[in-house]
């Protein structure tokens, strides 16, 4: 168990040394060299772990969905579901470097090799599987669009996301998240459920906070922690 430990914190090392060096130098001009050196290792041991440059950048941009599962609970008005999808992903690339390298990957037009469009189709496909939940319970004006605007929420984060690295290094990020959200919402949303959406920035950075406080519970075997999202009707 303790050598099964060892290589999963390798493993992480790796991938954190990946993610700093691609998001500073792009794809085509990282090195495994490089990585090996950021992690503090030999090329032999990153080798042992990935095949290539190319395997890391693949499992860096799965990162964008596989971190966020936590923080994302289900919610009485399905609708808040797609607005805490995009508070937390906001939150978490102003705080993890493996997302925003993954976001750095994805518009990497450097990156011809990668296939790039998996992180725009995902989160499109979630985003829209939750838009028609929302049309089925009734939360939706009657001339939304969902496949329409499943795509405007994702085209419209990377722009803002895009924004907020190079004014702002990620920080405002939430806030522009948010505002974009309040705009959106009222055109999508039927009234007594637009009332019930808490589109606040900081929502983001409490669901993660729970989700952290839950896994640190659950390892401690202590009761669930309540709080923010795991009331969703609050708002």
């Amino acid at each position: 168990m303790a050598k099964q430990d060892r290589s999963v914190r390798t493993r992480r090392r790796v991938l954190e040394a990946a993610a700093e060096v691609f998001e500073r130098e792009g794809y085509r001009a990282t090195t495994v060299s490089e990585i090996a050196a950021a992690a503090g290792m030999t090329k032999g041991a990153v080798y042992f772990h990935f095949s290539g440059k190319e395997e890391l950048a693949h499992t860096i941009l799965d990162e964008q969905q596989r971190g966020a599962v936590d923080a994302l609970l289900p919610q009485n008005v399905k609708l808040q579901e797609i607005v805490d999808s995009g508070l937390v992903l906001a939150e978490r690339l102003h705080t993890d470097r493996l997302v925003r390298a993954s976001v750095r990957l994805s518009l990497d037009q450097q990156a011809a090799e990668l296939d790039r469009s998996s992180a725009f189709r995902t989160w499109t496909e979630a985003n829209l599987a939750i838009l028609q939940e929302a049309g089925r319970r009734g939360e939706l004006l009657a001339h939304v669009d969902v496949a329409a605007t499943a795509e405007l929420f994702v085209g419209s984060f990377a722009g803002l996301q895009h924004m907020s690295q190079l004014l702002a290094g990620y920080a405002d990020l939430p806030q522009r998240i948010s505002v974009l959200l309040h705009h959106v919402m009222p055109s999508i949303a039927i009234p007594p459920v637009l009332g019930k959406l808490d589109l606040r920035a900081e929502r983001g950075a409490h669901l993660i906070a729970e989700a952290e406080a839950r896994a640190t519970a659950a390892a401690a075997g202590a009761p669930p922690v309540a709080g923010e999202g795991s009331t969703p009707d609050a708002a």
